[in-house]
């Protein structure tokens, strides 16, 4: 194991639990139960933002039982650092959005900046509607970019968060909990 895999493995060790993976699974389900009550009829386009996203849409999608496009979009300010930076567009969707509904999933509603700054995107290409979902949301204060996502799976005091799609740089997105960096 190099260096950064043991520093990874090491905060890990050290990380507190805050939801499990049953718990997750069960924030999921409800997740995809009111995603179906409001976009059954809609046909959407259901964009994943990369590589965060990846996860939770992998567990969401399968439980979306009407017809729907998918997509994805890779957008990042982190780069595998623990402090956002510059919005770095890496691959924008490839789905027409005109007049579509569209619903991006991502992993972590954190101060906003990347989620208003994709859906403001998606909206420019012509999307009728655009729907936020992510995983996990902080409870903080926002100043800019979106405030809250239209749905939210599980909410998290304002720590450094992994798991479940969300990294320490770029390791521990595999782990099936969500856990704090203490």
């Amino acid at each position: 194991m190099n260096r950064e895999a043991q520093a990874a493995q090491a905060v890990f060790d050290k990380s507190r639990c805050l939801y499990d993976s049953e718990s997750v699974c069960d924030a999921v389900d409800v997740l995809a139960e009111k995603i179906t009550e409001q976009l059954k009829d809609s046909n959407p386009v259901v964009i994943t933002v990369m590589n965060g996203g990846l996860i939770p849409a992998g567990m969401i999608l399968p439980k979306l039982n009407f017809p729907l496009h998918q997509d994805y979009l890779h957008a990042s300010r982190y780069q595998g650092n623990t402090r956002g930076g510059k919005l770095d567009w890496i691959v924008r969707p490839q789905n027409t959005l005109t007049d579509r509904v569209v619903l991006v999933i991502d992993d972590i509603l954190d101060e906003g900046i990347t989620l208003n700054a994709i859906m403001k995107y998606c909206l420019e290409q012509g999307a009728s509607k655009v729907y936020s979902c992510v995983l996990v949301e902080k409870n903080r204060e926002r100043t800019a970019g979106c405030q809250h996502a239209d749905f939210t799976g599980l909410t998290v005091e304002d720590v450094y968060v992994f798991g479940c799609g969300m990294d320490y740089k770029n390791y521990l997105r595999n782990v099936a909990g969500i856990y704090a960096i203490e």
